[in-house]
């Protein structure tokens, strides 16, 4: 029985020291590219925010294929209406949020971005019968106040950025619940599911991104003045671009699309107090301290409420899931839990 014990405790160790390395990944990437990116768009004018993903794509689909080339991504099956109906959500959600940036207030936008995480909540709860405890409900409400006091300033919105806003919001939050669902129902690693997605992805952006961007910022990515500089920094985005689309599979996969987002507002705060150490005190009064508090004790409070029994749980598992992979997922349903 002591052993029994102490297997679960190193198991449960190992899987906290894993969901740290991910987390952390995902932090370090995504970071890494918003700063590659801000430097590409604003110092050199490469403002082509479509056809950039489609780049970043592009050059996941050739890791992908290298790696299956080497043997590290083993065969595996998805559908082609599961591939076609997971990347209408993916390239509506990039569009979706190039748009409603450009057409809202920053103040509006962020509240757009806030939204994500009732939505995902919704889409958990009606397609995956997820059922929340009061603490972790109360917990996700005290992390959107204090990310909204962070961030939300101006307010103003008209009818066609509210239109591109609402698509923006649902296509991301059916994205990233189609990664957390197609996992578990295939039974496919973060790696194999890249590989069936990304090349449609990269594929079908590059034909539609320079028509996106020209319409967008009224520039022609193919009569850019490419220089050494600037096509430096793109590789190097869409290098970092490989280790954050790698991340966000795995973290999803971990977690689900609604802890995702939660944790994901710590790279707000964390933006944030970086601005404030690398460029001084402006912008820092009471009112943002306030904020990042408030939304760090909400984060705190959502990793305790939803481990908990009943914090956070899924009801039995769809009928159409196959039975003999139900057993499986049955078997790792407590690791899926966050």
């Amino acid at each position: 029985m002591r052993s029994k014990k102490m297997s679960t405790a190193v198991k449960d160790e190992k899987k906290m020291a894993l969901d740290v390395a991910a987390w952390a990944f995902n932090i370090v990437t995504s970071v890494g590219i918003i700063i590659v990116n801000k430097a590409l768009m604003a110092t050199y004018g490469f403002s082509f925010a479509t056809t950039l993903t489609g780049l970043h794509f592009a050059t996941t689909t050739l890791m992908t294929f290298f790696l299956k080339w080497l043997g590290h991504i083993q065969n595996s099956q998805l559908p082609w209406s599961e591939r076609l109906k997971f990347v209408l959500f993916a390239n509506f959600s990039i569009v979706g949020m190039n748009v409603s940036l450009m057409w809202n207030s920053v103040g509006f936008y962020q509240i757009a971005k806030l939204s994500m995480i009732p939505v995902s909540c919704f889409l958990e709860i009606v397609l995956d019968n997820v059922r929340y405890s009061r603490d972790t409900k109360l917990s996700i409400l005290l992390v959107l106040l204090g990310v909204a006091i962070c961030t939300v300033t101006d307010v103003s919105v008209n009818a066609k950025g509210f239109i591109a806003a609402f698509i923006a919001v649902w296509s991301t939050a059916l994205q990233q619940y189609y990664v957390h669902f197609l996992q578990r129902k295939y039974s496919l690693g973060s790696f194999n599911l890249l590989g069936h997605t990304a090349p449609i992805q990269a594929t079908s952006l590059l034909l539609t991104g320079p028509i996106v961007d020209y319409w967008l910022t009224e520039k022609r990515v193919d009569a850019y003045n490419y220089t050494s500089i600037s096509l430096f920094f793109i590789i190097l985005s869409c290098t970092i671009a490989i280790g954050t689309n790698l991340s966000q599979f795995i973290c999803i996969g971990r977690f689900t699309a609604v802890t995702f987002q939660v944790l994901g507002h710590m790279k707000t705060i964390l933006v944030l107090i970086l601005g404030f150490l690398f460029f001084g005190k402006e912008g820092l009064n009471l009112h943002v301290v306030f904020g990042m508090s408030i939304a760090i004790v909400g984060m705190i409070w959502y990793g305790n409420a939803s481990s908990q029994p009943g914090g956070k749980e899924r009801l039995p598992l769809p009928s159409t899931i196959k039975p003999e992979k139900q057993n499986r997922l049955l078997a790792t349903e407590l690791d899926e839990k966050v």
